[in-house]
């Protein structure tokens, strides 16, 4: 891997991204490609929001920067927009199936916390031409951005072959192509956390934990309702969700109305 220096703002936005901006020069392994692809803050229309602006894996895949809505959304590649929900992370999101309706009937599935992406390759497609994300007019022009890296023109050429800028479309499913394969890596679907080992055997929970544990399967609060994939207790490489869509009652945010012209 070649590592390409790019300079940030690490005031709001955390270093590990200059450590990371590397790109590939084997087009043998398209995750590499897409890492790439998300790490590079280069296509946004004013060159400063990458994919990893937004989904930090610092921080399990969110946002963190601070801005003058208290975070509550995110700020676009413009330093100015703001959308009008929270960040969602993208960690597991390979596991979420494709919108639709589930086996009783219920819509599940699907991505942004809306579901108007119906799997990951449209989720990974909208934030490049969304406006208040990372802005671009079009779709030809975020292939213009790839196709005028040499090293991004020679990887896509020798990866999906030589005519593959020929066609944009044809070129812009390339570049989804490479973000979702990186989105099915380890580092977004580890199942490491002290739950999962807790359940391969390699961690004891705290007696404060095992209560917690308990009190989600209980009937008292119904937690797993929600919040499990299969119901069955201690079943491994559970995304603790059920993909579906509840509405809790959650009030609109007044702040974030006041300031991003969507009124309430």
């Amino acid at each position: 891997v070649r590592y390409v220096i790019i300079i940030v703002d690490i005031r709001n936005w955390f270093a590990l991204v200059v450590l990371v901006a590397g790109v590939p020069t084997q087009a043998n392994d398209l995750a590499s490609i897409g890492r790439a692809l998300f790490f590079d803050p280069n296509l946004s229309l004013n060159r400063t929001q990458a994919c990893a602006s937004c989904h930090n894996p610092a921080v399990a895949f969110t946002d963190s920067r601070e801005n003058h809505v208290d975070s509550a959304v995110s700020l676009g590649d413009d330093g100015m927009s703001l959308g009008d929900r929270n960040t969602p992370t993208i960690a597991y999101a390979s596991l979420i199936p494709e919108f639709g309706k589930d086996e009783t009937g219920v819509f599940s599935g699907g991505l942004f916390l809306d579901g108007r992406a119906r799997n990951l390759a449209e989720q990974a497609a909208e934030p490049f031409t969304n406006p208040i994300e990372m802005n671009l007019p079009d779709i030809a022009a975020v292939v213009e951005r790839v196709r005028q890296n040499p090293n991004y023109a020679d990887l896509f050429e020798a990866y999906f072959g030589a005519d593959i800028f020929v066609n944009d479309e044809k070129a812009f499913k390339a570049i989804r192509a490479g973000i979702v394969a990186y989105e099915h890596t380890r580092e977004f679907v580890s199942f490491d956390s002290k739950y999962d080992r807790y359940l391969r055997g390699e961690y004891k929970f705290t007696a404060e934990e095992e209560l917690g544990r308990k009190l989600f399967y209980s009937q008292l609060f119904n937690c797993h309702e929600c919040h499990l994939k299969d119901q069955r207790e201690l079943h491994e490489n559970e995304p603790f969700s059920t993909y579906r869509y509840f509405n809790i009652g959650l009030p609109v945010n007044s702040k974030v109305r006041a300031k991003n012209g969507l009124g309430m």
